[in-house]
């Protein structure tokens, strides 16, 4: 559909902001349909609650783990498992680069928690503007989307008074995995169900292999995964010490430690993380370009057929 607003191409628009989303490093870009988002997110955590005018969400995913880090102990994981930052630099760089090609307001969209409701409401959904865009779908595990072709990503988001055209949710959930409903049909569980450590994932497939239901305990999650909580807790026990050297092992045992540390580099694993379930996802970890070694190869192989 060819738009122009005052002389501005829409389309063209619309292609060039993907395409500097795609130059920055992201895999996957979509504008959710800005009505559904706001139907469907509670009040206080619309796109308008922050920008009253705004007139588009564009959503950007990013690549998950290299295809080594899926090979590295549990442990080693958290503190490198994450590409999050990358989501929200580029998400941010394009706030700037709308306003300065367009002349037209943009903001990048907070993911951060609501300071007002505390540390399990985020301020906005990212993941819903995923989903809508169309560039990942809900997954078994947790609230986990994934993607047909670069398996699990983190997303980002920006919001701009650009009116773009919206593209469609996906029509095919890749989740379950053929060989995830096999072994559900054989004992009752997916893969990501049966290695949560905290057992916080459960759910059912209909006769053809597609998601009937999907629960997910976010306080088992929570434990092992979000611990916002923890730097105040340490501290609190520290100060409840009955003597000095219950005192130094609430501050300097040896979690702790780890803890401290990963404040002070600013570690993207700041607190903890977990990612055994998508460590046994077969569309996180074997999607034709879930990591650099798969889309390198494509590379190739598209490059070899264009010199042929």
């Amino acid at each position: 559909m060819d738009q122009s607003t005052d002389g501005l191409n829409i389309d063209d628009a619309k292609e060039s902001i993907f395409a500097y989303a795609r130059k920055k490093g992201a895999l996957a870009v979509g504008v959710p349909d800005l009505a559904a988002i706001e139907r469907i997110a509670p009040a206080g955590h619309r796109p308008s609650d922050l920008m009253p005018k705004v007139k588009s969400v564009i959503s950007i995913g990013v690549g998950g783990q290299t295809q080594g880090a899926w090979g590295v102990t549990a442990k080693a994981l958290t503190f490198f498992g994450s590409t999050e930052s990358l989501a929200y630099k580029i998400a941010y760089g394009m706030a700037y680069f709308i306003e300065s090609r367009f002349e037209t307001r943009s903001v990048y969209c907070p993911p951060d928690l609501d300071p007002e409701l505390g540390a399990r409401y985020p301020l906005q959904s990212v993941k819903l503007h995923a989903e809508l865009a169309g560039i990942g779908a809900r997954s078994l595990a947790g609230d986990i989307l994934l993607h047909p072709d670069y398996g699990y990503m983190y997303f980002g988001s920006v919001y701009t008074e650009l009116e773009l055209e919206p593209d469609t949710p996906m029509t095919d959930n890749p989740c379950p995995a053929p060989s995830c409903v096999n072994m559900y049909k054989s004992t009752g569980r997916t893969p990501c169900m049966k290695f949560c450590p905290a057992q916080c994932l459960d759910g059912e497939l209909d006769e053809d292999g597609n998601q009937a239901a999907m629960n997910y305990d976010m306080a088992k999650c929570a434990e092992m995964t979000q611990q916002y909580e923890v730097v105040p807790q340490i501290i609190a026990e520290a100060i409840a010490a009955d003597n000095p050297q219950d005192r130094d092992d609430a501050l300097f045992g040896g979690s702790n430690k780890a803890l401290w540390y990963k404040m002070s580099v600013g570690s993207g694993g700041l607190l903890a993380q977990c990612f055994e379930c998508m460590r046994v996802c077969p569309i996180a970890t074997q999607a034709e370009l879930s990591d650099p070694l798969r889309r390198a190869k494509a590379r190739r192989i598209a490059a070899e057929g264009d010199s042929t």
